[in-house]
């Protein structure tokens, strides 16, 4: 759904049953904890092998690219089992646009701080796109995200709305 030039037609989503969110919440109190300590237990593992294999990965980047590459991918999908849980906020705000309204509005104010903060010489240059998760907007829709991120000088970027709405500083060009 790479509609980001519509932004109008990323309507919000339906509101769950109450019932099975508390299904879900019960189950994320047993299974959130359990996927944490073993997403913490496959980053020590590979945090040990790395410290090993450091010997290597100095006379070798493709090997320190591939290892990294591995973790990545191997983080990401521990974390993505985590991805049904629902948190207590959002058990008890489904279907409140206010609160999706203001939980929009504080994720757009964080990234355009961070966007618009001074570049230091010394530091990364400050980000210049971001991705606002569906966690974030679910309640109001994409064309909320897009209407208060567009007020603030950002701009759409490809986007599946039915995942994330992303952003793109557009002062950076200015600045660079």
């Amino acid at each position: 759904m790479d509609v980001y030039e519509a932004p109008s037609t990323w309507t919000a989503e339906p509101v769950r049953p109450q019932w099975q969110l508390a299904l879900r919440f019960a189950g994320s109190i047993v299974w959130f904890p359990v996927v944490c300590v073993l997403w913490g237990a496959i980053a020590a593992a590979f945090i040990v092998v790395g410290m090993f294999a450091e010997v290597i990965t100095a006379f070798s980047n493709t090997l320190e690219r591939g290892y990294l590459g591995a973790m990545d991918v191997m983080l990401n999908r521990v974390a993505r089992l985590a991805s049904w849980c629902v948190s207590w906020p959002e058990l008890r705000h489904e279907g409140d646009t206010g609160f999706y309204k203001a939980r929009v509005d504080k994720a757009v104010a964080k990234w355009t701080a961070r966007a618009s903060a001074p570049v230091d010489p010394k530091k990364p240059r400050p980000p210049v796109e971001c991705a606002i998760s569906l966690r974030d907007y679910r309640g109001v829709g994409g064309w909320y995200v897009a209407e208060v991120a567009l007020a603030q000088g950002w701009e759409l970027r490809p986007t599946d709305v039915r995942r994330e709405v992303r952003l793109w500083w557009s002062a950076a060009s200015k600045v660079s």
